[in-house]
């Protein structure tokens, strides 16, 4: 009986997903927020200093397009962690908000489903990351660093929207 109990839970562990949502109210309206969004220059400055992506696709686009794009990933900027693919799709407008889906992946990560989802919060917005995250058994890990990570996002969002994106030229 004990083995057929540790066989189980070995297999939910290797199954399982892990779940991950921050959120925060940003001031500006959701229409400039979504209009930022879709500008991989966010996301680059958003996550410095703990990662930086590097385009293997000969360079990032001024605005998102739906399709996949190849990166290279470097831990504070120098240090080289694996390669992952952002797969934009835009979602339907969902009234009264927007969602922006990346739907990556990459290395021991064979899901990191994030949706970005925009709301109207007040005079503001409510910007939420959620992501899905399968990782086998490193589920937990990988869940607990896209919790440090998206709580720093957000911090660089607030300080984009301080200088009014100024910082991106």
């Amino acid at each position: 009986m004990p083995r057929a109990r540790a066989a189980a839970a070995k297999a939910s562990w290797s199954d399982a997903v892990g779940l991950v949502e921050i959120s925060s109210h940003f001031a500006p309206p959701p229409e400039r927020v979504w209009e930022q969004v879709q500008r991989p220059a966010v996301l680059l400055y958003a996550a410095r200093p703990l990662l930086s992506f590097v385009s293997r696709d000969g360079g990032w686009p001024d605005k998102w397009e739906q399709r996949e794009y190849r990166a290279g990933l470097r831990a504070f900027g120098v240090l080289p962690v694996g390669e992952q693919v952002i797969g934009i799709e835009f979602q339907p407008d969902q009234p009264p908000g927007y969602r922006l889906r990346d739907n990556g992946r990459g290395g021991m990560i064979s899901k990191w489903d994030h949706m970005m989802v925009i709301e109207p919060e007040g005079d503001g917005t409510r910007y939420t990351d959620r992501v899905e995250i399968e990782a086998g058994v490193l589920t937990p890990i990988a869940c607990a660093f896209a919790k440090f990570f998206y709580r720093h996002r957000q911090k660089r969002w607030q300080q984009l929207i301080a200088q009014d994106f100024a910082q991106l030229g």
